[in-house]
């Protein structure tokens, strides 16, 4: 899809249409009449509270992510691209395949050979073959990755406790939790080359 002024903007279109989509679907979510439990309580039928659940994690997800772009955009970096940072420096020196990287990444990137060639052109990792297995490309942060990230930990965290701050310990474990436990029914498991 173009815009006005002939630039492809499909990704930042697909993703407002997506969020456009959810706004619409919410919008013309049918009243569901409350039911009562057992102690008399009435509580919203489990469609429409489900509902209401993907709603909202979506809308925070966005709210918390706009933070993050934000501060990332100022040192040059992509959200995945820090993603992939963070994951190879965790690695340390023995790296990751490729396969590997994907299967790690918070957001799956369909071309991440191209996004590895865009870091690897800038030098913020580096690639070889594996000296045991010619056929596996191991990935591997450089100096100057490290040094990006190193630039971005303290900025990061500052982030984080700015933006959850406000919930007790304790019930932040508490949602980290539950959000594991959403997506271990959803997510599909990576099985490395």
């Amino acid at each position: 899809m173009k815009c006005k002024y002939g630039r492809h903007k499909s990704r930042e279109v697909t993703s407002q249409i997506f969020l456009l989509t959810i706004v619409v679907i919410t919008i013309n979510l049918p009243r569901m009449p409350r039911t009562r439990t057992t102690a008399g309580k009435a509580r919203a039928p489990e469609a429409q509270l489900e509902a209401e659940v993907f709603v909202n994690l979506f809308r925070t997800a966005d709210a918390l992510a706009r933070g993050a772009e934000s501060l990332l955009k100022s040192a040059g970096l992509s959200g995945a691209q820090y993603n992939v940072l963070r994951i190879l420096r965790g690695a340390g020196a023995e790296g990751l395949a490729c396969s590997e990287i994907g299967c790690r990444m918070i957001s799956r990137d369909p071309d991440i050979t191209r996004l590895l060639d865009r870091m690897e052109s800038r030098g913020l990792i580096a690639r070889a073959r594996g000296k045991e297995d010619r056929r596996v490309v191991k990935t591997r942060i450089t100096g100057e990755g490290l040094r990006v990230l190193e630039k971005l930990d303290a900025p990061v965290r500052e982030l984080h406790r700015r933006q959850l701050h406000h919930i007790p310990a304790k019930e932040l474990r508490q949602l980290s939790r539950l959000l594991e436990r959403v997506r271990t029914t959803e997510e599909s498991p990576c099985s490395p080359d």
